[in-house]
């Protein structure tokens, strides 16, 4: 059934690389905060770094629970689900950085994703634990396309209108968690 691994092997590599879909989980360090599960598509935001280190393009989006509980407790699960023939659930523990587009190395990671309207930061997860599990459960589906919903929203923003929106939604968490850089 389930398995631990020291590292990101080929066959792990083949299946995130793969997966339409990602789920990303985080949570802050009080126990009275709200734990935070996120879906995340986009084929091209996803980027495997060496064995032991993954990075996700965040997009702009409705919320900052994301960026707000790394930003507190750095604390982050990618979870993996096969809807295909073959079941399967795999899950990256680690711990997070958030890197902002005025970071020095933005530049460097930025070119392993696709083009994207409205990237907020780069997720850098540094994997301390990765396992498997059977997935018998999870249902087999067929995926009929990705969405490109958010960037044709992005690309109809201006600047001003961008940066107005995140004040608005992306300042902080549901909790008051700063979620931006001050």
């Amino acid at each position: 059934m389930g398995r631990l691994y020291p590292a990101l092997t080929p066959a792990l590599r083949s299946f995130i690389e793969e997966a339409p879909v990602f789920f990303v989980a985080t949570a802050p360090q009080g126990a009275d905060g709200h734990v935070n599960v996120s879906p995340k598509g986009g084929m091209d935001t996803l980027k495997i770094l060496d064995d032991s280190t993954v990075a996700y393009l965040d997009l702009i989006g409705s919320g900052a629970e994301t960026i707000a509980h790394v930003r507190e407790s750095r604390r982050m699960t990618l979870m993996f689900c096969s809807f295909t023939a073959r079941p399967k659930i795999l899950r990256l523990y680690g711990t997070a950085r958030c890197v902002f587009p005025d970071a020095a190395e933005w530049d460097s990671l930025i070119g392993h994703f696709g083009q994207h309207p409205i990237p907020r930061s780069i997720m850098v997860l540094s994997l301390h634990r990765i396992a498997d599990s059977c997935g018998f459960t999870v249902p087999e589906m067929t995926l009929v396309r990705e969405r490109d919903l958010q960037d044709k929203w992005g690309q109809r923003q201006t600047a001003v209108q961008l940066e107005e929106y995140m004040r608005e939604k992306n300042s902080h968490s549901i909790d008051g968690l700063p979620a931006r850089p001050a």
